[in-house]
């Protein structure tokens, strides 16, 4: 019987630091839960639309998995090499030095963490809106609720957080076997697709791409525990190879399942293929369960930003000695406790602010994108630079094909990078722009006041 979080600290002296308490399963929750959010939901059918065939559209999600299984194997080597709770803020810090790694936390925790919180808290409370009618203020209500509730829950301390963490995912997980499902009875009740005429000749295969690695992202997050899990190295190798193959399997699958019930003109043409296709296969009652389902990715999504969040910001004072407690380890709790807090109280002042601004979503992937693949670029070179920086420092494993594998990772971010850029055009600047903002600070978080061990 596993031991509670305040009695576990009680056995262990080291209360200060982050202590091995999770599961794999924990990690693959975690992994899983960064990846598996709206994009999939939302992105599937403006792929669809760029591809011509069918097998052509299974293929570019197959090959998605697979460059971002690279980028997972590199950062197995990494996180199992230098485990620790800052997950790539860390890596980044040592093979660049701290103030480009403070660069990359404070990306994250301006814009991309805090940011998509409150864009996702809409997106939950909007889901329950449809619902139960809360009335002209209540979305805002449940949004901002939403983010109290789940910082309240990992609070309480990261077996908590960490097992909310497991069970949103399972009910996501079940969701998505749910719509594989709908196209395996289809294939059973001998029914053809919805629309069985083929798509207009496209082939944008770059174009498609850039939805399908925006639909993958996230995955390096799941780094932030390599210190926490209890199978050590081992165990952060199977997160991140756990995680993204449960994550290409799924992806695949519901595809496949959308192409098999609406037809691939029918996914091109859907503003909600999820819906869709439960409704066709199962009837309404289909329809409410993927939709509760879709609801509750947002909530496994927020949680997990929030895990990773706090422990990014909890590791960028701790190696600038700045921000007092915001640097420290509630050992009893096994949580950045002050951490989780301030990333909790940034993301509720965003809330708030997504409240004026709705619909933003488009326009937050949009300015954050390019600074994401950017980072993505400098972390699989890391691998390179951390083996030739650190020769001695012993990996439990190495990534096989070395140094092809980052290299194709790097070239592979690169590219979509680039695309992203000659994409989102002027909604790049909004990145560059907190970017900008950050480098002020870097006379205080961006020296080296704490060794980066």
């Amino acid at each position: 019987m596993p031991l509670p979080d305040a009695a576990a600290a009680a056995v262990d002296p080291a209360v200060g630091q982050p202590r091995r308490l999770l599961g794999i399963r924990h990690g693959i929750a975690m992994c899983a839960g960064m990846v598996i959010g709206s994009g999939i939901f939302k992105s599937t059918p403006m792929v669809a639309a760029s591809i011509s065939s069918p097998t052509g559209l299974l293929l570019v999600w197959l090959i998605g998995g697979a460059l971002s299984f690279c980028g997972a194997l590199c950062f197995a080597e990494m996180a199992a090499a230098f485990p620790d709770a800052g997950g790539d803020y860390h890596f980044l810090r040592k093979a660049y030095g701290p103030r480009l790694a403070f660069l990359f936390a404070w990306s994250r925790f301006a814009v991309i963490h805090t940011g998509f919180i409150a864009i996702l808290a809409y997106v939950f409370a909007d889901y329950v809106n449809a619902a139960l009618p809360l009335g002209p203020h209540g979305t805002g209500w449940l949004a901002a609720g939403t983010v109290v509730l789940l910082c309240a829950i990992n609070l309480r301390g990261v077996r908590t957080g960490m097992g909310a963490q497991t069970g949103f995912v399972a009910v996501v997980v079940c969701g998505m076997l749910a719509l594989g499902a709908a196209g395996g009875w289809m294939v059973w009740q001998g029914r053809p697709p919805l629309t069985v005429a083929p798509v207009p000749p496209a082939d944008a295969y770059g174009q498609a791409m850039i939805f399908v690695m925006l639909a993958y992202g996230g995955w390096s997050d799941a780094a932030t525990l390599s210190a926490e899990l209890r199978a050590g190295a081992r165990g952060i190798v199977l997160t991140l190879i756990g995680g993204m193959t449960l994550v290409t399997v799924l992806y695949t699958l519901v595809n496949w399942s959308y192409v098999r019930v609406l037809g691939h003109a029918g996914l091109a043409a859907s503003s909600a293929p999820a819906a869709s296709a439960m409704l066709l296969a199962f009837g309404r009652v289909g329809e409410w369960l993927v939709v509760g389902a879709v609801a509750v990715t947002s909530i496994a999504v927020i949680n997990a930003l929030l895990i990773a969040g706090a422990r990014t910001t909890y590791a960028v004072a701790r190696d600038s000695g700045m921000l007092g407690a915001v640097g420290a380890w509630n050992g009893a709790r096994g949580i950045p406790a002050a951490a989780l807090l301030t990333i909790g109280a940034v993301a509720l002042v965003q809330t708030a602010l997504a409240g004026l601004t709705r619909g933003a979503f488009d326009t937050l992937v949009d300015f954050v994108s390019p600074v994401y693949w950017f980072f993505l670029v400098l972390s699989g070179a890391a691998v390179i630079i951390l083996r030739r920086r650190f020769p001695a420092t012993p990996r439990p494993f190495k990534l096989p094909l070395y140094p092809w594998l980052p290299l194709l990772f790097c070239a592979t971010s690169a590219y979509v990078l680039y695309a992203t850029l000659a994409y989102v055009k002027v909604g790049a600047l909004a990145g560059l722009a907190v970017l900008a903002l950050g480098t002020l600070l870097l006379p205080w978080f961006g020296g080296r006041r704490v060794a980066s061990g």
